[in-house]
């Protein structure tokens, strides 16, 4: 799938690809960003992990809200806490009961994260999802242990990056929030990414949620 196909009508939107393809399309991990300025909160971008995961093409995802993976079964408790977490603009993460396209349910451990401009004003929202295999009912443990464990290698700064990371702050935010320059959270924003085995900001996030931190 070529990068338009990925990246939808983000140029008619007045979006930055160049922004979005820093964020989920060389994530290996299921990705999509909505844009809560238009109603409904729709997505905006997907890429290739997500098509893959679920059997939707592009054009059935984009426009929708992320709802529309929910089924007879889904956990409506789940789905009101993810809702929460939108309102209050903060990160959650939930396992869920979803469905793909050709109806077949998936335990999925959902991350809603909020992504904030320079202004700090709301700009996206982060959704990925990674699929928990029904024969290993401690996956979900086993990635939270495992992201812990690669989370507590990190210095304290680099955790400290991490950490306004994963609340939606982009460097400048950060630099402010920390009493550090710019140049130096990018410094510590490239090393902890490497540390963590990180295709993007988007998974880097999700580490950190998955952490606990």
């Amino acid at each position: 799938m070529g990068v338009r196909g990925r990246h939808c009508n983000l140029d008619v939107l007045g979006r930055s690809n160049e922004k979005l393809d820093a964020l989920i399309a060389n994530s290996p991990i299921a990705s999509v960003i909505s844009d809560p300025r238009q109603s409904g909160n729709p997505i905006i971008a997907c890429n290739a992990a997500f098509l893959e995961l679920t059997g939707y093409a592009e054009h059935e995802i984009i426009g929708r809200n992320c709802k529309f993976l929910a089924g007879p079964e889904t956990e409506p408790w789940l789905t009101d806490t993810i809702s929460n977490g939108v309102q209050r603009h903060a990160p959650v993460m939930v396992e869920i009961l979803n469905y793909k396209r050709d109806g077949t349910p998936f335990r999925n451990a959902v991350l809603v994260a909020p992504l904030f401009d320079e202004e700090g004003e709301l700009e996206f929202f982060l959704g990925s999802q990674v699929e928990l295999e029904p024969s290993a009912p401690a996956s979900y443990e086993s990635r939270h242990a495992a992201a812990a464990a690669a989370v507590k290698a990190l210095s304290r700064r680099q955790r400290e990056v991490l950490a306004e990371m994963a609340l939606g702050h982009l460097n400048k935010q950060i630099a402010f929030r920390l009493g550090l320059s710019e140049q130096t959270v990018k410094m510590h924003r490239a090393l902890l990414m490497e540390r963590l085995g990180a295709a993007s900001s988007a998974d880097a996030i999700r580490i950190a949620v998955e952490a606990g931190l």
